[in-house]
């Protein structure tokens, strides 16, 4: 991507961000920490794979299995309104949740709230509405985050955190100070749950204890390994000697990391509370480890990108990859559902 021809606007930068993934192959980092757990094979599973439960609830809505279509895009353009209507379209069939990318582009660019307008496509399913966290110091109130609920008529808000992104990225908002009173006005106010979510360099330990502060019993810990947006916005700088994307793109907590801190944390607490593993997750054997390792739920964006450029159809085929890959490491562990595969590190090897 030449760093002369890149778009300010902040319906440009889904497109530019989009044509970063597809064009630089080591936005992927490979690195969320899966490949070092290894589970325990069992030659006498005692189950029959086509009796094997995957199904759970979310929101308090049946999935088929732990799966959320995790944030992507949205915008004003073509490209973007079909992507997610493939997304929620296959959702829907599929029995999974779905995340929409940051809706801060339809409160600048009023044709953009149609991509985020999916529910008739997917009237059965959890859907998430998403909002920059940091927006809220920025002149974004609680009237802003209801409309990105109604526009989607979510289940629930994503309010995510991105320090690292915005520090790299030439338009960045960097003002993260106050935050928690800020996102505790939102979750004691808002119709629907927050979510507190990372978008790729883990949440804390630190961080979920200010998110139990606030009010927020749902968190996704979105750690490193997967999509470096470090790395994406590098591609956007306009100074071809800044590599300051380059320095922090292995930055943060792997999915690995993120999630035990989290779990120890979340298990302190008498409340109930969500734990969505992401980053990185690019198999059915990744899903089974994060559930192991306590995750209520997985989101996936990267490896649906493609996909969902094409059409519904193969959106929905490789959600079946997926469920097909959970269910066979279920089998092969002895795991005949969800429940008991969850926390379950009796299971790790």
């Amino acid at each position: 991507m030449s760093k002369d021809s890149v778009d300010r606007s902040v319906a440009g930068r889904k497109l530019e961000h989009i044509r970063a993934i597809q064009s630089d192959p080591q936005v992927e980092r490979r690195a969320s920490g899966f490949d070092q757990i290894s589970l325990t094979h069992r030659a006498l599973p005692e189950l029959d794979f086509d009796q094997i439960d995957t199904t759970c609830t979310f929101l308090g809505k049946p999935l088929s299995f732990p799966l959320l279509i995790s944030s992507m895009t949205g915008g004003s353009g073509e490209e973007c309104l079909q992507l997610n209507r493939n997304l929620a379209i296959a959702a829907q069939e599929t029995g999974v949740a779905m995340a929409v990318g940051s809706q801060r582009v339809m409160f600048t660019n009023h044709d953009a709230a149609a991509s985020f307008d999916l529910r008739a496509l997917a009237p059965d399913v959890p859907l998430l509405a998403n909002i920059g966290a940091v927006q809220l110091n920025k002149g974004f109130s609680l009237e802003h985050c209801r409309a990105a609920v109604d526009v989607l008529k979510a289940d629930a808000l994503y309010l995510h955190l991105n320090p690292l992104q915005e520090a790299v990225q030439p338009e960045g908002d960097r003002d993260f100070s106050d935050l928690t009173s800020k996102i505790a006005q939102i979750t004691h106010h808002l119709d629907v749950p927050a979510i507190l979510k990372e978008v790729g360099s883990g949440l804390s330990q630190a961080d979920i204890d200010l998110g139990l502060t606030a009010g927020v019993s749902h968190f996704d810990v979105a750690g490193r390994g997967g999509t470096s947006w470090s790395r994406i916005e590098y591609h956007r700088r306009s100074d071809d000697d800044d590599d300051l994307g380059l320095v922090f793109q292995d930055w943060g907590l792997t999915t690995v990391e993120s999630l035990i801190g989290a779990r120890e944390t979340l298990s302190h607490h008498q409340r109930k509370t969500t734990l969505i593993a992401s980053g990185g997750i690019r198999n059915g054997v990744d899903m089974a480890k994060s559930v192991i390792l306590g995750a209520d739920l997985c989101g996936v964006a990267a490896p649906f990108l493609e996909a969902a450029q094409d059409s519904s159809n193969s959106v929905v085929r490789k959600i079946r990859k997926f469920q097909k890959e959970f269910i066979t490491a279920m089998f092969l562990l002895g795991t005949a559902n969800v429940q008991s595969l969850q926390g379950n590190t009796s299971l790790i090897r």
